[in-house]
């Protein structure tokens, strides 16, 4: 006896043509690539709106990395050469300073700079309450011996800033800034100036004006 084709209602059919579609089930683990493609609404993650995306966050990066390289402010040759011949003017230069910020930072003496630059802030403010304020932030991070980031400063002048907490004014590290500022000078700038830090932007400021 012959079997007649049984019927397919309109709810089966969809179901068929929607696996079609989708294609087969996965395993666990592995996600089934989306298949939809041009996407222009956004709404789905497949493999060309993820690439349209990439390539917008790219374009981004690149526009942002522009305008960060146009304010950046670099030293040219006589600067850096007249670094040699100058601390002073050496640690007038923000450029000089981050130079040598560097090189103190592969010494591990990083601290004297921040705490010299910290002072001339200081030295600065005329306002009563952030004179305190910053006043008491240098203490706990350069004078107090419970910092890891104290300074090499001598008891006379420890003592001298001890007794300026009561009444703390924007020049009562002068004494610890310039002797720091002067341990730098002696110590600290002769080892920066043989340095591959100093020497390697030297030459590259060099190699510049022969391109």
């Amino acid at each position: 006896m012959q079997r007649k084709p049984q019927s397919v209602s309109g709810v089966e059919m969809r179901k068929r043509q929607q696996g079609r579609i989708e294609g087969p089930p996965q395993a666990p683990g592995h996600p089934r690539p989306n298949t939809c493609c041009l996407c222009w609404c956004g709404c789905c993650k497949c493999l060309w709106n993820e690439d349209r995306r990439e390539r917008s966050e790219r374009q981004t990066c690149t526009k942002m990395d522009s305008i960060e390289a146009t304010e950046e402010q670099h030293p040219t040759l006589d600067e850096v050469i007249a670094w040699s011949r100058s601390f002073e003017m050496m640690m007038r230069s923000p450029e000089g300073r981050d130079v040598f910020r560097e090189f103190l930072r592969s010494e591990y003496s990083e601290e004297n700079l921040m705490f010299w630059i910290a002072c001339e802030d200081l030295k600065k403010e005329s306002n009563p309450s952030a004179i305190d304020e910053k006043a008491r932030i240098i203490y706990e991070d350069y004078v107090s011996i419970l910092s890891p980031k104290e300074v090499s400063l001598d008891s006379r002048v420890r003592e001298g800033i001890n007794q300026s907490l009561a009444e703390p004014s924007s020049t009562m590290y002068e004494e610890a800034q310039l002797q720091i500022y002067t341990l730098m000078h002696r110590d600290s700038f002769p080892r920066f100036l043989n340095s591959s830090v100093y020497r390697d932007l030297l030459n590259s400021k060099r190699a510049c004006l022969d391109t």
